[in-house]
């Protein structure tokens, strides 16, 4: 793969985890931040910063292993 496309794939997945990682820790420490929001909203955004956290993880594994299989053909 291109360095430079690997490269921006692999910080747009570091971004997204830095992103859920920051919502995920608003959400548990500054609760009281949610203000008017229903407890359905408050569960709902842990979900969505979840999910981001675990496909940016997943697009990272896969780049790390799309990576060594071209190393290793």
């Amino acid at each position: 793969m291109n360095e430079k496309l690997f490269n921006m794939l692999k910080s747009s997945a570091e971004a997204d985890v830095a992103k859920a990682k920051l919502s995920l820790d608003l959400l548990d420490n500054n609760a009281v931040g949610i203000g008017d929001h229903s407890t359905k909203d408050f569960y709902d955004n842990a979900e969505e910063a979840l999910a981001l956290l675990a496909d940016a993880y997943d697009r990272l594994d896969a780049l790390d292993k799309y990576n060594n299989e071209g190393n290793n053909s």
